[in-house]
C-alpha cells in the first residue's frame, strides 16, 4: 500500500502520435501565421509607398517590406511545391499517410524492363 503513495504515474504516449499532435496543433497553424505574416507586410509596404509617395526615405522602406513580404510568401509557396512534387513523385494520395496511427499505405511497385514501350 506504502508503495503506492510513492510511485509517480507517468501516461506514456508513442512518439508519432506526439510528432502527429505537435504536427496538428503548433507546425500548421505556426505556417499559416507565418503565411499571413508575410502577406500583412507586404500589404503593409504598398500601403506605405503609396501614402509616402512625395517621401522618397519612406518609398524605399515601403519597397523593403513589399521585397520582404514577396520573400516570405515565395519561401511558403516553396515549401508547399516541394512537398506537393515529393507527394506526387511518389503517389501518395490524401488519405494514404495516417500520422496518428503510424501507417503509410503505397501503391504496389511493379517495374517493367525495358523501361519504356517501344
Amino acid at each position: 500500500m506504502m508503495d503506492l503513495l510513492f510511485t509517480t504515474k507517468v501516461a506514456y504516449a508513442s512518439v508519432d502520435s506526439f510528432i502527429s499532435n505537435v504536427s496538428k496543433e503548433i507546425i500548421n497553424p505556426l505556417i499559416l501565421l507565418l503565411f499571413a505574416l508575410a502577406l500583412a507586410i507586404f500589404l503593409y509596404g504598398v500601403l506605405e509607398f503609396i501614402l509616402n509617395a512625395a517621401n522618397d526615405e519612406k518609398k524605399t522602406i515601403g519597397k523593403s517590406h513589399m521585397v520582404w513580404g514577396i520573400i516570405g510568401i515565395t519561401i511558403m509557396m516553396g515549401v508547399w511545391t516541394i512537398l506537393s512534387i515529393v507527394l506526387n513523385t511518389l503517389d501518395i494520395k490524401k488519405g494514404e499517410i495516417d500520422p496518428e496511427e503510424g501507417k503509410v499505405k503505397l501503391s504496389p511497385y511493379t517495374p517493367t524492363y525495358p523501361p519504356f514501350n517501344r
